[in-house]
């Protein structure tokens, strides 16, 4: 068996940087990131639907919140010259082996599992790529790479969605990764005031018995590892 660590007193001088390192994070000008070729920009957004931001067992008023800053800033990046936009959703087969791990959610076809409305608003929505997906990865069994592939030119990413540190954490760690071994020149860009994750406080996780998940923790801590990993972490694209 594994020595127990005292967290409590072990972890606290890292958790007084964490929470230094997240309030030192800069807005960056979005203009400044197209900089004239908005033909190498590419927008991704992370299961920014219904079942994560309005309702159902995985939505959460906190993810919710999101949904009008990606909007705004997709709106803001078309106006740009970007025109190469995607969406990767869940949207799950009945008996995906991931709902061992998470109750059902988000199955393909049902209203959780479509886009949000401040999304599907905008007027440029039919031009946006969308991929279902049967797990929380991005890649794996979607489309995405092949679509990523076929447009070479981009080598810059902003990547927005939920949850911080489950499927956007993938989206983003893979297309940095993937840059990594292949020796590609690329920026991926991870603006923290369009990405969020969902809370489950311990009280409630003990009385359901289930996992407990601090928002505000994971969400920071897997900024943070993104960081750490080249990912370029910035409060808001402005």
């Amino acid at each position: 068996m594994p020595a127990r660590i005292n967290l409590s007193d072990h972890a606290r001088p890292f958790l007084t940087y964490l929470d230094e390192w997240y309030g030192s994070l800069r807005d960056v000008s979005l203009a400044d990131v197209v900089a004239g070729e908005p033909e190498r920009v590419a927008v991704l957004s992370i299961d920014v639907i219904n079942g994560f931001c309005k309702s159902g067992p995985l939505a959460s008023e906190r993810v919710g919140r999101i949904a009008r800053p990606v909007a705004d800033l997709f709106g803001r990046a078309y106006a740009l010259g970007v025109r190469h936009f995607a969406l990767t959703q869940d949207a799950h087969d009945p008996q995906t082996p991931e709902f061992e791990a998470y109750p059902p959610h988000c199955v393909a076809g049902s209203a959780e599992s479509q886009t949000v409305e401040e999304l599907t608003s905008l007027p440029f929505f039919n031009e946006i790529a969308v991929f279902p997906k049967n797990s929380i990865s991005s890649m794996i069994g979607t489309g995405l790479g092949d679509w990523i592939a076929a447009r070479p030119q981009i080598d810059r990413f902003i990547v927005v969605g939920d949850c911080t540190d489950l499927c956007t954490y993938q989206g983003a760690m893979h297309l940095r990764l993937e840059a990594n071994a292949l020796g590609i020149q690329r920026r991926v860009i991870v603006p923290a005031n369009a990405v969020d994750t969902f809370d489950t406080p311990v009280s409630v996780a003990r009385e359901l018995h289930i996992k407990a998940h601090d928002g505000d923790l994971h969400h920071v801590l897997f900024l943070h590892h993104m960081a750490l990993n080249g990912i370029e972490v910035v409060r808001a694209l402005v």
